[in-house]
């Protein structure tokens, strides 16, 4: 039997889905909000606003990886998730109040770091965002960890929606970039507001479970989770440092944004693949989450032609989406695109390495990758600019996917398929062949990924790389069968 086609696997699956679907939302709302503001906030605004975002996202990030395994895996062991629930909920308010003063108070300093006065304002407002994202993320890692996928693709959607008219209106009112932060944040609100209807641990109180646990795992976890990403905006912000202008700032972010859908792929999967696999070994059932396991790496490598899709239509893409201005973001995009599909194996080995109670494994891949961009950025963003910071970013990413393959395998003796591996070659060189030979614009550009998307899938087919089994699954996916619920997904 595929291990995808298991109970678990297809649970798995199904949760994944639902939430990468509605994760597809943050792309589809991102496009319009990007295209609608880089259109009035012209490349020198969105630059920085994008600077901003990425700065308050190290924060954001750092705050809720500090917590999110952690919670994830706790709250799938535990008989009872409650009494673990509050306490998590509490460590994120308090994580969530202190990273906000912290942002707050570096403002200034940090607007004169990037020499841009403007920034301190912005990072002020960022700065209210962050306890209130903390306690959204907290809910929904409890979430994940019950196994109420369904639940929480349900609050992502609202917080898309939310984000993408909240932020054309205020900056249509006239509110610029302030306008738009202040939507993301009403967003994020949304979205707490919505988890809170499925499940309600008190925000007050005392902290009734021991917290020493969380901090052991928390401060390894949280600190590689920092460090990558780091290395998610170290080129952006080294391109800025490094003498790159706001409008080259601009490009990047742009391409940097298009490329995001392999990321939000791997937000969707590797939280769930940590609360099942981490159940399985709960339960005794090693060589289960072994295969989920496997599964999972052959997921990654079969998404390449989808990444080469990309960068041959990235021309169009990028001229689609944010107009001519920013047309030199296309071979950005093309570069950063593959890489961001190579380096989610860098999650599933972390995913992996915390299940198995040894998450230091984590820092021995993500410390090194830090230190290798910033000197591959220091070395290439001078000689060419944006092109150079994805050079590096892309060349650190798939150093990053060898090295976490490696952990895998030391860890559970499995490493990518190989039949997958070559399939997944071949594939990727027809995809993008067929983006670049075939030009397409406005409403037919969206004709022509489809189509070619479809063609992947086919070659796939007759290629022979799914069983029958993940044939018969997949059409049980587009026929809505409702999957049983487990006792222990109930809340």
């Amino acid at each position: 039997m595929s291990p995808l086609s298991s109970q678990h696997g297809r649970h798995l699956l199904d949760g994944t889905a639902r939430i990468f679907l509605a994760g597809l939302l943050l792309p589809l709302t991102g496009l319009v909000t990007a295209a609608f503001l880089t259109r009035r906030l012209g490349t020198d605004g969105y630059g920085l606003l994008v600077l901003a975002a990425t700065l308050f996202g190290w924060f954001e990030f750092t705050i809720n990886s500090f917590f999110s395994r952690a919670t994830i895996k706790f709250v799938g062991e535990a008989k009872d998730w409650r009494p673990v629930g509050a306490t998590v909920i509490r460590l994120h308010a308090l994580a969530g109040v202190g990273g906000g003063l912290l942002l707050g108070l570096l403002s200034l300093p940090l607007s004169w770091l990037f020499h841009e006065p403007q920034l301190a304002l912005y990072l002020a407002l960022y700065a209210f965002h962050l306890p209130i994202s903390s306690l959204s993320q907290g809910h929904q890692n409890i979430l994940i960890g019950i196994g109420n996928f369904h639940q929480k693709a349900v609050s992502n959607a609202g917080r898309w929606i939310a984000r993408l008219v909240l932020i054309l209106c205020l900056v249509e009112l006239g509110l610029s970039v302030p306008g738009a932060i202040l939507g993301s944040l009403g967003a994020a609100a949304v979205e707490l507001a919505v988890t809170r209807r499925y499940i309600l641990p008190p925000l007050l109180g005392r902290i009734a479970v021991p917290t020493r646990p969380f901090c052991d795992l928390g401060i390894v976890l949280g600190l590689s989770a920092m460090l990558l990403q780091m290395f998610s905006g170290l080129g952006l912000v080294m391109l800025k440092t490094l003498g790159g202008t706001i409008e080259e700032v601009g490009l990047y972010g742009a391409a940097q944004n298009l490329a995001i859908l392999p990321a939000l792929f791997g937000t969707a999967f590797t939280p769930l693949l940590l609360s099942t696999v981490s159940r399985l070994l709960a339960e005794g059932k090693p060589e289960q989450a072994k295969d989920l396991g496997l599964g999972a790496m052959r997921i990654l490598t079969g998404l390449f032609p989808f990444g080469a899709l990309g960068a041959g239509a990235s021309p169009e893409i990028v001229t689609w989406v944010f107009g001519r201005a920013f047309e030199p973001a296309a071979p950005i995009l093309a570069i950063l695109i593959v890489g961001a599909i190579a380096f989610v194996m860098v999650s599933v080995a972390a995913v992996i390495a915390t299940a198995s109670g040894v998450p230091r494994f984590t820092l021995y891949v993500s410390a090194p990758l830090v230190l290798c961009l910033a000197i591959g950025n220091y070395v290439l963003i001078p000689a060419f600019g944006a092109s150079g910071a994805a050079m590096a970013t892309v060349l650190c990413q798939a150093i990053g996917a060898v090295a976490a393959i490696g952990v895998i395998y030391r860890l559970w003796s499995i490493v990518p398929p190989v039949g997958t591996v070559w399939r997944s070659v071949v594939i990727s060189g027809l995809a993008y062949t067929l983006a670049v030979m075939w030009p397409a614009a406005g409403v037919l550009l969206l004709v022509k990924l489809a189509c070619i998307g479809v063609v992947i899938l086919l070659a796939y087919l007759a290629l022979r790389e799914f069983s029958a089994e993940e044939i018969a699954q997949v059409r049980s996916f587009l026929s809505w069968r409702a999957l049983p619920v487990t006792q222990h997904q109930k809340l």
